[in-house]
């Protein structure tokens, strides 16, 4: 007994708090609507739920430490308090308040003891040896109110033994009902307890965790479902017989879920409700959505169902006769609170169904929804079965009981001011708006608090509307010729304005154009950071320029020769690095399953294609070369067309090796070194080999774009020396196109280096991701180029047979285009290096074509048109997956919205726990994952995650945005690296449409990808591709902050009522949540 002194010695004070109660104001509070209950978003009510006191959402809570409170919330340690539990004694009560695994939680957090009173989870198949395994206690009944501080419950007490024994100054949580219970309410306060009704926790999206009645209402609706088949003579399914038919009347929790439920047994199912706004939701279940004739919205103040008009009532009731004669099974929920439930189903009706249909009627225990229905009973009308059970969330009592305990465990749990300590904190809407009596006073309903003012709605200028006209069969073709008559007149200048050898090498740079935008289109996107990778490899044969200028002996001897020897080790490190990273990627998406390959095979065609073409130089060359050169483009088109599926992927990359290497020997043969200098190149390869190797061993994904930028200065610095060398060589017997080539070599190749070493700083965080905005950076940029024009035209002018001239032209032309390399990309934010990634990567494949041109080499033509085309394709598919246009990347930004719209609402958070239980209970999740996760190295947890769910047998899949990660793909590879299987990862096109239907989204590390405002006309990023994860039943959202992403506009996902934000690091969070779902095996 001094225990329950204490608790109600801290109790008493509260009383401050609390308002004045008028005589009758507790039972006075009613409402003359119609209430139908859906999931948080609008809220509504059923049958099962808390009939009288309005619940709104989003109230921020207010904390004990207040300002506005006048004296700290006094409180009980949770070691001097004792939790107990009863048997149910309600007559067919099968329900337990509290399962094992919550006494295991109770005790956990502090509690003294947990008693049960013997026997009582039986009923609900939960026995008493599991309960003491958990670590309660056993106790007789007497003993379990006689000694308990708080006694958790399912009904209200039960009049007489029950109230009698309630231990003066002791709390109860249960299910009371008090506006329709006044004498029950009248008694718990003459024994001076401290009641808490689970029926009247407020409808707030914080305390989503303690709805009981949304639980028993799910429960309600899917036992009703089967309630009434069990009752149904056929088949629900279509199989010998045409399917079942099945109106639900209410689209609430217990609505939706009776819909869910029998459109899982193939019926055919209708939804009808008086609120328009939940369309969605009934037809996101696959059910078709059932609406009267007159247009009027049925949705209330709160939530609520408003009372409709006369006219709507008589046209709704000629619908329901309508539907009768047609449906074979219907399910009603309305309910108004206070009232008998409304009448909507007549006798009329339910004499015009089907001799064999079914109602079930969850408004039964307050008088029914149907004329013919018996609260409590099932009865047959006109050979109508009519169901009229008022426990159907007991006749699935276990599951009822699991649910229940946790929603009245935790909110046990919140009231606690204190840490490990029970308190009542009249100043949190949760508990006031739930208590009915504090130590033995009866407290007046918590004032509803006032709806959010309407916005207003600003008579806005009249959008401009963007009406596309089709194009008439004339202006089509008209087009189509004007286009091929364009391309036929210029490719006709160039041949007269030019000369065979260059007309040649466009042959070879369309068609090798043509071809490379076929296959890299056909790259499946989840392959792209492999691609890029692969063609990075490929572009080192930069190189191959710099065998024409090698020479000398053993070492170089000339400026141009160490230019050339330099130009091949770098070409080298970038081609072993490349292959290097694209295996170790490739082999990521490898799966168990997979069949065997034999990747060693492929050493075949490559010893006998080397030891052939070495044997058959030996006796002249012929064509061996040229031969030498297709069998090596040829090749490198295939590895890239291998990128098509990931069954393919590695033998892509098996290709490429073999393309290069064929490449190099043909290229060899053609410049024809002398033992020497044979040397002098073995050893520089080799080296290069060796530190690319290196490198590529010891990235990580995570560290894969700032790689893949560094290998891309590698091409361009090697194209710059490459140029400048084999003008060096021979000034004096240049050709113009050769100086024109070698020019542009230059220009590309240093806007290529400078730009990937800035991006490389970028990326690795040893530079501000801030664009670096120069003053007039458009007039600094313009100026350069327009010196490299004159610089050019002085160079073709003056150069030729003058080395210092050209020297000095091309050594300005270096340092201007290394000086626009960094101004253009330093102008760039962080977060659009994805796409300055794919733009060098398309320069450095252009650089290979500037020097094929000028040496008139069809392979670095062919090769660099191959690079160039996918760098170009990657670059704008970014591009479009942002709508932006590359010119607006690469010199505009964001532009500023031109008025900042506001966004009104609070932030729900929530907690691992519940996100743990979101997860465990959900059917379907989709994980959407960001830049965040590569940042906070999350995916290993996260594929832990995955698999504990999908053991479970939960739905999981991934929804990768195009622009997800700091290079195209790199979220998929980060994710295939810790596992997580290929198949369930999915692209933005593919998994888009399947949101409605997903229970749980969880977002990690992204942000303007799941933006909706990019779906407002006026918004900074209007008509970017997103993810619609707002339209999923929760979604819960891992940040570390509030803050906005690149684009720098609110995102309203976050403030909306389905949403629930989950702060912290995404790493520590995924470790926190793997290690609940482990601990709940």
């Amino acid at each position: 007994m001094s225990v329950s002194l204490t608790l109600r010695s801290a109790l008493g004070p509260c009383r401050a708090a609390s308002i004045a109660r008028p005589g009758n104001s507790l039972f006075a509070f009613q409402h003359s609507v119609i209430q139908i209950r859906t999931p948080y978003v609008p809220y509504q009510r059923n049958a099962y739920e808390r009939p009288s006191v309005p619940r709104w959402p989003q109230v921020a809570k207010r904390s004990a430490s207040s300002s506005s409170s006048p004296s700290p919330v006094p409180v009980v340690p949770y070691s001097s308090l004792t939790v107990g539990i009863p048997r149910e004694t309600y007559p067919n009560e099968r329900r337990v308040a509290i399962t094992p695994q919550n006494v295991a939680l109770l005790l956990k957090k502090g509690f003294s003891r947990v008693l049960i009173e013997r026997g009582a989870g039986e009923a609900a198949e939960l026995l008493d040896p599991a309960y003491e395994q958990a670590g309660a206690t056993l106790v007789d009944r007497a003993t379990v109110w006689s000694q308990s501080n708080i006694i958790l419950k399912v009904r209200g007490p039960q009049p007489g033994d029950e109230i009698e024994a309630l231990q003066q100054g002791s709390t109860i949580i249960s299910f009371l009902y008090p506006a329709q219970n006044k004498q029950l309410v009248d008694q718990l306060a003459s024994r001076r307890v401290t009641a808490f009704a689970m029926d009247m926790v407020p409808r707030i999206s914080r305390a989503q965790t303690f709805d009981a009645l949304s639980s028993m209402a799910n429960i309600a609706g899917y036992k009703a479902i089967l309630e009434a088949s069990n009752q149904f003579g056929r088949f629900l399914t279509g199989q010998v017989t045409a399917a079942g038919k099945v109106l639900v009347i209410g689209a609430g929790v217990a609505g939706l879920s009776a819909i869910a439920s029998a459109r899982r047994l193939g019926a055919i199912v209708r939804g009808f409700d008086t609120r328009p706004a939940v369309r969605e939701q009934v037809q996101s279940l696959g059910a078709e959505f059932i609406e009267v004739d007159i247009q009027e919205d049925g949705a209330g103040q709160g939530g609520y169902a408003k009372e409709m008009s006369k006219e709507f009532i008589e046209a709704e009731m000629k619908l329901f006769m309508e539907q009768c004669r047609e449906v074979d099974i219907i399910v009603t929920t309305a309910l108004i609170p206070g009232k008998p439930a409304p009448k909507l189903i007549t006798k009329e009706m339910v004499a015009a169904m089907k001799p064999g249909s079914v109602i079930v009627d969850l408004a039964a225990e307050a008088g029914g929804n149907c004329e013919a229905t018996v609260p409590g009973q099932l009865t047959k009308y006109h050979d109508v079965t009519v169901i009229g059970y008022t426990d159907l969330p007991s006749r699935l009592p276990t599951q009822s009981s699991t649910l229940y305990s946790n929603n009245i465990t935790k909110y046990l749990l919140s009231m606690a001011p204190q840490e490990k300590s029970f308190g009542v904190d009249l100043s949190d809407e949760v508990v006031r708006g739930s208590i009915v009596t504090l130590d033995g006073e009866i407290l007046p309903p918590a004032p509803r608090p006032a709806p959010p003012p309407t916005p207003k709605v600003e008579a806005a200028a009249p959008a401009k509307e963007q009406t596309e006209l089709a194009l008439t069969p004339w202006q089509k073709a008209t087009r189509d010729v004007a286009t091929v008559t364009a391309g036929m007149g210029t490719t006709l200048a160039l041949g007269k304005a030019t000369g065979p050898i260059f007309m040649g090498n466009m042959l070879t740079f369309g068609l090798a154009g043509l071809v490379g935008y076929r296959a890299v289109w056909g790259v499946a996107p989840a392959l792209h950071s492999p691609l890029m990778s692969v063609t990075n490899a490929i572009s080192g044969m930069v190189g191959i320029g710099g065998f024409f200028i090698m020479g000398g002996g053993y070492l170089p001897s000339t400026i141009p020769e160490f230019l050339g020897a330099v130009s091949v080790l770098l070409a080298f490190v970038n081609v072993s690095g490349g292959f290097v990273v694209t295996k170790r990627m490739l082999d990521m998406f490898k799966r168990p399953t997979d069949p065997p390959e034999y990747p060693w095979l492929y050493a075949i065609p490559a010893l006998l294609f080397g030891g052939g073409f070495v044997a058959a130089a030996s006796t002249g060359m012929a064509g061996l070369v040229q031969a030498g050169y297709l069998i090596s483009s040829v090749l490198c088109i295939g590895s890239i067309s291998g990128l098509a599926s990931q069954q393919t992927a590695r033998r892509g990359n098996i290709l490429g090796i073999l393309g290069v290497a064929s490449g190099i020997l043909a290229s060899l043969a053609a410049v024809g070194f002398s033992p020497e200098v044979l040397a002098q190149f073995g050893a520089v390869a080799g080296v290069g080999s060796v530190v690319g190797a290196l490198i590529g061993r010891r990235i990580t994904p995570t560290g894969l774009p700032q790689t893949v930028a560094a290998l891309h200065s590698v091409v361009g610095l090697a194209a710059v020396l490459t140029s400048i060398g084999s003008v060096l060589t021979d000034v004096a017997d240049i050709s113009t196109l050769h100086m024109v080539t070698a020019y542009l070599g230059v220009l590309i190749g240093g806007v290529t280096f400078t730009g990937s070493i800035v991006a490389f700083l970028k990326l690795a965080g040893r530079m501000s991701s801030r664009p670096t905005i120069l003053p007039g950076r458009h007039v600094i940029n313009s100026t350069l180029l327009g010196t490299n024009l004159a610089t050019m035209s002085a160079f073709i002018s003056m150069a030729p047979g003058s080395p210092v001239i050209a020297a000095t032209c091309l050594g300005a032309n270096t340092a201007l285009s290394f000086l626009k390399g960094y101004t253009t990309t330093a102008a760039i934010g962080g977060a659009d290096m994805p796409v300055v990634i794919t733009v060098l990567n398309a320069y450095s494949g252009f650089a290979l074509v500037a020097e094929g041109f000028m040496l008139n080499n069809p392979l670095l033509t062919s090769i660099g048109s191959l690079i160039g085309v996918s760098g170009s394709i990657l670059s704008y598919i970014m591009c479009v997956a942002m709508n932006r246009s590359l010119t607006n990347v690469l010199f505009g930004g964001i532009a500023a919205p031109q008025e900042a719209k506001k966004i009104e609402g609070q932030v729900t958070q929530t907690s691992i726990d519940d996100t743990v239980d979101a997860l465990a209970n959900a059917e379907n999740v989709i994980i959407v994952v960001g830049y965040g996760m590569a940042v906070a190295k999350a995916q290993y947890a996260i594929s832990e995650i995955t698999r504990m769910l999908r053991a479970k047998g939960v739905n999981v899949r991934f929804a990768i945005h195009p622009v997800a990660g700091r290079m195209p793909g790199q979220c998929n590879v980060l994710l295939a690296e810790a596992s997580v299987p290929y198949d369930i990862v999915l692209e933005m096109d593919e998994i888009n449409d399947d949101f409605a239907e997903t229970d749980v989204t969880l977002v990690i590390g992204a942000n303007d990808t799941v933006n909706p405002i990019a779906l407002e006309p006026d918004s900074p990023i209007s008509g970017m591709p997103v993810l619609h994860a707002w339209k999923s039943k929760e979604v819960i959202v891992m940040k570390r902050g509030m803050s906005s992403g690149y684009a720098d506009v609110p995102n309203p996902m976050f403030y909306m009522p389905g949403t629930r934000m989950l702060f912290g690091d995404a790493k520590s969070s995924c470790d926190a949540i793997k290690a609940n779902l482990e601990a709940r095996k």
